[in-house]
């Protein structure tokens, strides 16, 4: 069940936008030991909540990473998510009226922001883990370079220092077909969901590409009766309505400008010095078949971060694979843990 933390203290965001106030919705598993040397954070991706057990189910439990009898467990939903973080469907305290299109642009730097703002609130100093795939190990090294002694141990999983031309230029697209969406501007919750299932559909494209597509959307026998229907076409259709009944178009628009702004070099002296100056002990997790974030990202993390470790897991899956690898995630990152 997610816990709220409602922040008074206005937030001014990178782009030059004010949050006059601010909810962060997080859950927590687990108990704080006395000293507080078994808390793991965790940040989720793009369209994930803070519930990390409806998302990532295969690392929570008894022996595995997320051990909530071993371990505390916290994960916020980040800054202009759909789920009960302030966002676009969130009140703007000035109007009475939901933001929806008018709400402010933000990147991955204020999400560190407030993901600091929830640690302080509960006087939490340092973990022992900091961990994130994606968008979320995003966060993760935004975080670890505003608060270089927050993370003892730094995981990431799929990602990279910087959106590349590649990843924005899906985002671009995703936009665009929300923008072409006749209720896109609309001051309704459902504005452009129509086009959210479409952007959805493209952007599994880019999660997982065209090896884990044929190794699961195989038709089952010889096309007889309609030669033109497919099993991936309602796969695809499946895929962007379950999106589009579960999330909003306002807030997909703005987390994927956000997605586009990252750049840890920004006003830090360039990528590799920042990297450079990340503290934590690291272990980077990349995947064979990632499209998105490719072997060369994430060994350039590695050889860019000083005594970090690295790893490239052999998976079909794509991007995905930190969703679906999750055997080889538990078994790599405890061996990691327990190396300290």
């Amino acid at each position: 069940m997610a816990k709220f933390f409602h922040d008074t203290e206005p937030l001014h965001l990178e782009a030059g936008g004010v949050l006059e106030e601010l909810t962060i919705a997080y859950d927590t598993y687990g108990e704080r030991n006395a000293d507080d040397s078994n808390i793991i954070w965790v940040c989720h991706a793009l369209t994930a909540s803070s519930d990390v057990e409806s998302w990532w189910p295969e690392m929570i439990g008894e022996g595995k990473l997320l051990d909530s009898s071993r371990y505390f467990i916290i994960c916020a939903n980040f800054l202009g998510s759909h789920y009960g973080t302030t966002g676009p469907l969130s009140v703007n305290p000035a109007t009475g009226e939901k933001w929806y299109g008018d709400f402010p642009k933000f990147t991955i730097r204020d999400m560190a922001a407030c993901h600091q703002r929830l640690a302080d609130h509960l006087n939490i100093k340092r973990v022992k883990l900091l961990i994130g795939s994606s968008i979320g190990g995003f966060q993760c090294l935004e975080w670890s370079l505003s608060n270089p002694d927050l993370a003892e141990n730094l995981v990431l999983i799929a990602t990279g220092a910087k959106t590349t031309p590649w990843i924005s230029a899906f985002n671009e697209s995703q936009r665009m077909i929300l923008e072409n969406d006749a209720t896109f501007g609309e001051r309704r919750d459902d504005a452009a969901d129509k086009g959210l299932s479409v952007a959805r559909s493209v952007a599994l494209l880019s999660y997982r590409g065209g090896p884990a597509y044929c190794l699961t959307q195989q038709d089952n026998e010889e096309l007889k009766d309609n030669l033109f229907s497919r099993r991936v076409h309602s796969y695809q259709r499946y895929q962007g309505e379950k999106l589009r009944t579960r999330f909003d178009a306002y807030s997909y628009y703005r987390i994927s400008q956000a997605v586009d702004s990252h750049d840890i070099g920004r006003g830090r002296g360039g990528v590799e010095r920042a990297l450079q100056a990340i503290k934590s002990r690291t272990f980077v997790v990349g995947i064979t078949s990632d499209i998105l974030f490719t072997e060369v990202e994430n060994r350039y993390l590695a050889d860019n971060i000083k005594g970090s470790q690295y790893h490239l897991i052999d998976s079909s899956f794509g991007h995905d694979g930190f969703l679906v690898e999750a055997e080889s995630l538990n078994r790599l990152i405890l061996e990691f843990i327990n190396r300290e």
